[in-house]
């Protein structure tokens, strides 16, 4: 069992206030879990203040606070530690009494608004095929190995990412690969935390709600960048106009990725099909399952990403051309008999639901029609509500405006928000139907042989969020049910 004073080890002190020679039995920051051998790190969330639980904690027998704040009145028999930033210090606790696994494992973090799980997905899949051991945080799910763990963030806690670190180091991974989110940088999660490398693959409007302006948004983003070592790399997407903005103050060796400019990992697009993606990469010619200009960004930065961690080029690129997508991303579905096609996809900002779309109009072969299917998530950024409603619009035939994940929000406010998008010469094309699975229906009834239903925003989610509760709903199995059910 780890002593306080060793798992204090490089956390900034402002003052104690009794011993630190003290047993640590776990690292906690809620209150509901400790026990009176932990030691209860007091953080200011955005939802409560673990301050204000300090003497709540000590009535259940704690003997050790970490506190940004020190109590007005010290109880005797327990001791304080005052340190300047509690999120920060909590990340480096928890390395410490893990015995920081990332010093150990070939950390690479991967941030940006969107392409987040599919570059962590390709990744681990190259990886693992390459014969590696590997581990994953994702918003899908987290592995170690075949292992699959229930994901409940972007990014984990920080005394979760530890804990999952340390048990991959356990099962033998020499390789991790992590969705690093605006959330986690600003919250600290990723505190503690040594990263071979850093890739950016890109920024647009989402998040809002949490960060109030695009510029705290993009400085959320830098903070991974600037935290990374000078033995690590930065690997950022030139296309993007704040690609280099990510690499400013990083110590970090910086390379880029481009499809369009000069760039130390290099790509164009030859043909772009239903079927997959023609890529000419450094000068190889190379097929890959996936689909849409997005995912030729998404397959370069992990090129790139796999080279500078020492692989070979030929190797990486035959592997990869053998990958398919994460779950819920442009995942298609056929009906049996009349050859519509469904895609669920998890684009739920308005950049992403563009990507999506101009992919599909960019390989639709004839005069088949796009019906979309979207919604917006409730307690979450409104802004990009009338932003995605008029994407929807542009690049569709049909539009139908449905629910998402609600949440606390009443669906039909977040419709009549979206509606506020739609141009009066679309509003012919537009259909409200707040229930989801109807909306789903309506759309496999509506459609004839070739068309193609976008499903868009929930992607590998199985639930609806409605009112603190999770129903089950999994699109992908609802497109199923209802191409059956009509004998599509």
């Amino acid at each position: 069992m780890k002593l306080l004073s060793d798992i204090l080890y490089k956390v900034s002190l402002k003052s104690v206030s009794g011993k630190t020679d003290l047993p640590v039995a776990d690292i906690q920051f809620d209150s509901r879990k400790v026990t009176p051998a932990s030691v209860f790190v007091a953080i200011a969330g955005s939802a409560s203040d673990g301050h204000a639980y300090i003497s709540q904690v000590i009535e259940k027998g704690v003997k050790m606070i970490v506190c940004e704040v020190m109590p007005t009145e010290l109880v005797a028999d327990v001791n304080y530690v005052q340190v300047a930033d509690s999120s920060e210090a909590l990340g480096i606790m928890a390395s410490n009494f893990y015995d920081n696994p990332s010093d150990k494992l070939k950390v690479v973090g991967v941030t940006g608004t969107n392409g987040k799980t599919t570059t962590v997905t390709l990744l681990f899949d190259l990886f693992v095929q390459l014969g590696y051991k590997c581990g994953m945080l994702s918003t899908v799910h987290n592995k170690i190995n075949e292992d699959i763990l229930p994901s409940t963030h972007t990014t984990p806690d920080a005394v979760s990412i530890q804990q999952l670190l340390a048990e991959m180091l356990k099962k033998g991974c020499t390789h991790c690969f992590m969705e690093v989110s605006s959330h986690a940088a600003v919250q600290r999660r990723i505190a503690g935390l040594n990263f071979v490398g850093g890739l950016f693959s890109n920024i647009t409007h989402d998040h809002l709600d949490y960060h109030k302006t695009f510029d705290e948004y993009i400085k959320a983003k830098k903070i991974f960048f600037d935290g990374l070592q000078k033995t690590s790399f930065a690997l950022v997407n030139a296309d993007d106009k704040r690609g280099l903005v990510m690499m400013q103050n990083t110590k970090a060796a910086k390379y880029t990725f481009s499809l369009t400019r000069i760039a130390d990992f290099k790509a164009s697009i030859i043909s772009n099909t239903i079927h997959g993606l023609e890529l000419d990469i450094d000068g190889r010619s190379v097929w890959f399952k996936l689909i849409g200009d997005f995912n030729a960004y998404n397959l370069l930065g992990v090129y790139g990403a796999a080279t500078l961690l020492g692989e070979d080029k030929d190797e990486v690129l035959t592997v990869l051309s053998g990958l398919s997508s994460a779950k819920g991303r442009f995942d298609q579905i056929k009906s049996a008999k009349e050859n519509v096609t469904g895609i669920v996809d998890y684009a739920h900002t308005p950049d992403a639901l563009e990507n999506v779309l101009s992919t599909i109009q960019s390989i639709k072969q004839g005069n088949e029609k796009v019906i979309t299917i979207v919604g917006c998530g409730g307690n979450r950024d409104a802004a990009k509500r009338p932003i995605m409603a008029s994407i929807a619009c542009k690049f569709s035939d049909q539009v139908i405006i449905t629910s998402d994940n609600p949440r606390d929000e009443d669906p039909m406010d977040i419709i009549r928000q979206m509606q506020e998008g739609i141009k009066i010469t679309d509003q012919r094309k537009v259909l409200i139907i707040a229930d989801r699975k109807e909306a789903i229906k309506t759309a496999t009834t509506m459609s004839k042989s070739g068309d193609i239903i976008l499903i868009a925003g929930k992607g590998h989610e199985n639930y609806q969020e409605i009112k603190g509760v999770k129903y089950p709903f999994d699109d992908k199995e609802i497109v199923k049910e209802m191409f059956d059910l009509l004998g599509k």
